[in-house]
């Protein structure tokens, strides 16, 4: 593809980085327009044509060659077949973040079906309301979490075991003819009205997404893309489709489960040419990395889901090639892609902020007032689509449809989408994100609606009203923190608050820090003046448990690390790491700063098993050379057995015997 006539022409200095994208194999063949009229299935078996025997994912548990993979998608496409016939209907997909989710999703594609991806570690309220509310004809899922896939389905929807599908099912294609206007996934994102709401995307959108990605990164059969996202996330599809359409290589890796300490030696075993995630896990991998390890394979760098700051800028200049490149973008689940900023180790960044760039083809951004005119040129107004490709909607909302997308009044088959969030056009065409403009936020790559923790909140006993804002703690990370006033009953705890959040939200929606307050401050409107709210001491939050001082040096050096990583003054020896605000990902900072502290790599699980200071002190103790006594051990599943965060009550019931 001729820049000049590519998705950012006329960009010169981006034209010359942009030059740099290439694979040095020179395997990039382009994606042509017309091959966005097609099905993801027709596009995938192409590649299935062209590179049979060429390895299409690999994981910790499976290698699958495209063949292969495109049999086991077949023979999960006639199970379904087989179930419920012909038809669009929605399938929903409960299965850990592995090759087998991947065959099932193609699986479903090919079936002529909508696919709705269930992440096993959400609530299991969360989980029940989204197959309800996508009215899912089957649920597929495995051995391993058939139990839970039962329990959703309480014998009202019929579940498939992948595991254990009928031998005699054919690996042959379907060939089903599948029209690009049918839609491919529900993926569900958090709602103002208190439960998550089903974002549509058509098979041509999809591959418009795929084209774009494809011609814009010069995607080709010799790369291959790491994949570190929940499938329940847009960037999730954008990774695994940017790969299966390409021929290229895909590599998923939970890192929520194996933490940041390994991640270094994986992308470089795997020689892993793509890598994407969200700024928040690139700084944080990238402050366990020493300065001997090189990276000469990755020349793509993908930062998405949250603003990107100068300091991610820094740690890709100083720890990866100069040959890397990378890619600051703007998107939604409602747009795939509509900006991006090419970076090379000579971009200057002026002050914090790191622009989201120039145009990706077929979207034409708009910045509106309030009254839905544009702004005059270099004023901030609403960032706002006007595409052909957009979502059709969200699923079974037609009011909050209609209020987020407009007609546009240019007519033709375009429509524009408010996105919500604010920019400005700088005078060369480069855009700028300025934040939100109402109260939805993004921590860790998620889109979060505010509401829907203030009306769990809310509705949880003894709590009168609640207020939740996102708040840059000392290292400059958003952390939400909740705002409440409550009523004259006894205390209200930072755990017991996370574990009856727990119940509905979640992790990455349940606040880090909770601050009581009488009353809240008013604006002349009569309405809650969020802009006058405290900000958190992040002090040491109320817990069951009294403060006990560290006792030894590794409870010492234990305690600061936690209070570090937490942003806390000071942490107890018996406080609970996920009561005080703790997360998956704070928890893979723990266990990165444990290896460089105490030269001793721990699993991850180990802080989800020994989740105060002195089980963890403990736990480094029996590894340099003491052992962990039976009564210790008792303790700590004791205690585990109070922790709210979704994934540590997913290990506790992988310790537990069988038939407890």
């Amino acid at each position: 593809m001729n820049y000049s006539s590519g998705t950012m022409a006329g960009c010169h200095p981006q034209q010359a980085i942009w030059a740099k994208c290439f694979h040095p194999s020179g395997a990039f063949v382009e994606f042509k327009r017309d091959e966005v009229e097609q099905s993801i299935p027709d596009r995938f078996e192409q590649q299935v044509v062209k590179y049979p025997d060429r390895i299409a994912v690999k994981t910790r548990n499976h290698t699958l060659t495209y063949d292969a993979l495109n049999k086991a998608a077949n023979r999960v496409a006639r199970a379904i077949l087989a179930q419920s016939g012909e038809g669009d209907e929605p399938i929903a997909l409960l299965l850990e973040n592995d090759a087998p989710m991947i065959a099932a999703i193609l699986g479903v594609l090919k079936a002529g079906k909508i696919y709705v991806p269930l992440d096993p570690s959400l609530p299991s309220a969360r989980l029940a309301y989204i197959l309800e509310d996508s009215q899912a004809a089957l649920v597929l899922t495995n051995t391993r979490i058939a139990s839970l896939a039962a329990d959703l389905a309480q014998e009202k929807i019929a579940c498939i075991d992948v595991d254990h599908l009928d031998r005699d099912l054919g690996a042959e294609n379907v060939g089903l003819s599948i029209s690009p206007d049918a839609f491919a996934w529900i993926l569900y994102t958090s709602g103002s009205t208190g439960q998550p709401k089903g974002v549509l995307q058509s098979h041509r959108n999809v591959l418009h997404f795929i084209w774009n990605y494809t011609n814009g990164l010069c995607l080709s059969s010799s790369d291959r893309l790491s994949l570190i996202f929940s499938f329940g996330v847009n960037a999730a599809a954008h990774e695994m489709f940017s790969g299966l359409l390409n021929g290229a290589s895909l590599h998923p890796l939970d890192i929520k489960r194996e933490g940041l300490t390994g991640l270094a030696g994986w992308l470089i075993d795997q020689e892993i040419t793509v890598y994407c995630s969200v700024p928040t896990v690139f700084r944080n991998f990238c402050d366990v990395l020493t300065e001997g390890e090189k990276f000469p394979k990755v020349r793509l760098i993908k930062l998405v889901g949250e603003p990107v700051s100068k300091r991610d800028i820094d740690l890709y200049k100083r720890h990866f090639s100069s040959d890397c490149i990378l890619i600051n973008r703007l998107g939604s689940t409602e747009t795939g892609t509509i900006r991006w900023f090419f970076i090379d180790k000579g971009t200057p960044i002026d002050g914090n902020s790191v622009p989201v760039g120039y145009p990706v083809a077929d979207n034409e951004i708009l910045l509106l007032d309030e009254t839905g005119r544009e702004v005059p040129a270099g004023e901030v107004g609403e960032i706002s689509v006007r595409s052909r490709y957009l979502s059709a909607g969200y699923w079974r909302k037609p009011e909050l449809t209609h209020k987020a997308f407009l007609a546009d009044p240019q007519g033709g088959g375009k429509r524009i989408y408010r996105t919500g969030d604010l920019g400005r056009m700088l005078s060369d065409g480069c855009l700028l994100h300025l934040g939100r403009k109402d109260f939805q936020v993004k921590i860790r790559g998620h889109r979060i609606e505010i509401a829907e923790i203030e009306m769990a909140l809310a509705s949880l006993a003894g709590i009168k009203e609640a207020v939740v804002m996102a708040r840059e703690d000392r290292h400059g990370e958003q952390r939400l923190v909740a705002y409440l006033i409550v009523k004259d009953q006894p205390r209200l705890t930072a755990g017991s608050l996370r574990r009856a959040l727990a119940e509905s939200l979640p992790g990455y929606m349940i606040p880090s820090v909770f601050v009581m307050l009488e009353s809240f401050p008013l604006a002349p409107n009569g309405k809650v003046n969020r802009g006058a709210l405290p900000r958190p001491d992040w002090a040491r939050p109320e817990l069951e448990s009294p403060y006990v001082a560290p006792g030894t040096p590794t409870e010492t050096d234990l305690a600061a690390i936690w209070a570090e990583v937490l942003s806390l003054d000071r942490v107890g020896v018996h406080d609970n790491f996920f009561d005080l605000g703790g997360s998956s990902l704070s928890a893979t900072q723990v266990i990165s700063r444990v290896f460089k502290g105490f030269e001793l790599e721990l699993p991850l699980q180990s802080l989800f098993q020994a989740p105060t200071v002195a089980e963890m002190a403990g736990v480094i103790e029996q590894s340099q050379g003491k052992n962990l006594g039976e009564e210790d051990l008792e303790r700590v599943l004791a205690e585990l057995e109070s922790l709210s965060d979704e994934e540590a009550q997913h290990l506790l019931a992988e310790r537990k015997p069988k038939g407890n």
